[in-house]
């Protein structure tokens, strides 16, 4: 018989890897809620003109893009701000702003599977759709940081760029913004030498060359010393250096109000898709090469897709990127003591009453597992030991004659005779 594995490029999350996925799932939704982001539920198949309008040539390029059986183009989505930006241009585009809005799934690229890379991922995302102030950015900052923390990640570091000072110098040089696209292109993969060569067969001056030449090189986690830098070498460049000025104000909203964090300002820096206007940034922790979180200011794309002009910043954050880094970190999610529960009946007469306590811890919001294999207690303890389980129920005929049951705590090697009344009270109150 044939054995069947996953198509490349997608896996299977067993039980606690899924439970892993699930609480970094939760503490996006509580961020939400703290920040004020309403949830959306959008299509994984979009139109294909859609997803692929500003997306970039490598992700274009990688999309999993088919005709349905009516003959239309579509696409598995890679990315969620383009249908976020659908939405707004339509449906909610009557909607008083700002827009606070979040969604969480799973994407598709056709990328070459490696370390922290799929063809089905899965991100949570924030877009801030409406306001074009700098608060604003600083909020996608600033629940980013938030959510990093609160799922337990150590040592993740901010980089920061704004792809206005880069689109700026080479509008004003006349540069056509589908050359633009391919520059920042070479740029995002860190193809400088290229991308530096294209700028200049397109004919630029001296003077714009050597610029860019610096601004690539230009990085550091002295966040004022960089402004500096940049505003000298952008002077000759009026909107670049308005750029500039409008990142020193995001920065400076962000660590007044975040406190402790690491930032590194990367002037060159530059992400692959196109839509971007303004500030970009993205998230690392020293265990992974590749981003945990990614996002910045995007202010026409709403307008492209027929709507009023709205400016808009989002932010993408890896749900299992951040698994990964989790794990890599050796994080231990249960440090709380965490409480499940297994009901064993002593014999199979008394299988009914093991499940009406059962059912009966579990309306009080417990967690709890039957024993449904027929074991004898013994074995019954082996198993709830070997997986992990906190407290046992044994269900016995002499204590019914009581309404009680044995509770035993399988940490601390204890037990007691309680009232099956009092049983969800006891197991809270139990410290394991």
């Amino acid at each position: 018989m044939r054995a069947f594995k996953t198509v490349r490029g997608m896996r299977d999350f067993l039980p606690e890897e899924a439970k892993m996925m699930k609480y970094i799932e939760g503490k996006a939704r509580k961020t939400a809620e703290l920040y004020g982001y309403r949830e959306i539920i959008t299509p994984v198949v979009e139109p294909y003109e859609l997803v692929a309008a500003k997306a970039g040539e490598e992700v274009r390029a990688r999309m999993y893009a088919f005709k349905d059986l009516g003959g239309r183009k579509v696409a598995l989505r890679p990315e969620f701000t383009a249908s976020v930006a659908r939405l707004v241009a339509t449906t909610l585009r009557n909607e008083p702003k700002p827009l606070r809005l979040f969604c969480v799934g799973s994407l598709y690229r056709y990328d070459e599977p490696q370390k922290g890379r799929f063809r089905e991922f899965w991100q949570s995302n924030f877009e801030l759709m409406g306001s074009e102030k700098t608060e604003a950015d600083a909020e996608i900052l600033l629940l980013t940081n938030h959510f990093m923390k609160s799922v337990g990640l150590k040592n993740y570091a901010f980089k920061i760029g704004h792809v206005g000072v880069l689109r700026s110098i080479l509008s004003q040089e006349g540069l056509a913004e589908e050359t633009q696209n391919q520059v920042m292109q070479l740029m995002d993969k860190k193809l400088h030498d290229e991308a530096l060569k294209l700028v200049k067969d397109a004919g630029v001056s001296e003077r714009c060359l050597d610029t860019l030449r610096k601004l690539v090189g230009l990085r550091g986690d002295a966040a004022a010393w960089v402004l500096k830098e940049m505003e000298k070498l952008v002077k000759d460049y009026e909107k670049a250096a308005s750029a500039v000025s409008n990142l020193g104000e995001i920065l400076k909203f962000f660590s007044e109000s975040a406190g402790e964090i690491s930032v590194t300002i990367d002037a060159g820096f530059a992400r692959g898709l196109e839509y971007y206007t303004g500030i970009i940034f993205e998230v690392y922790v020293p265990e992974l090469e590749i981003a945990l979180a990614g996002g910045g200011r995007y202010n026409k794309l709403v307008e492209l897709f027929g709507g009023e002009p709205t400016p808009a910043v989002g932010v993408a954050h890896g749900i299992d990127r951040m698994m990964l880094a989790l794990q890599e970190q050796k994080t231990n999610l249960t440090a709380g003591g965490e409480k499940t529960v297994m009901v064993i009946p002593v014999n199979e007469s008394l299988n009914s009453k093991a499940l009406k306590i059962s059912e009966m811890l579990r309306a009080e919001g417990i967690s709890v597992e039957t024993e449904v294999m027929g074991r004898k207690v013994s074995k019954a303890l082996e198993d709830a030991d070997r997986r992990g389980i906190s407290h046992v129920i044994i269900v016995g005929e002499k204590e019914l004659k009581d309404e009680a049951v044995v509770l035993r705590n399988m940490r601390k090697k204890r037990q007691s005779t309680v009232k099956i009344e009092k049983l969800a009270e006891e197991i809270r109150q139990d410290s394991s």
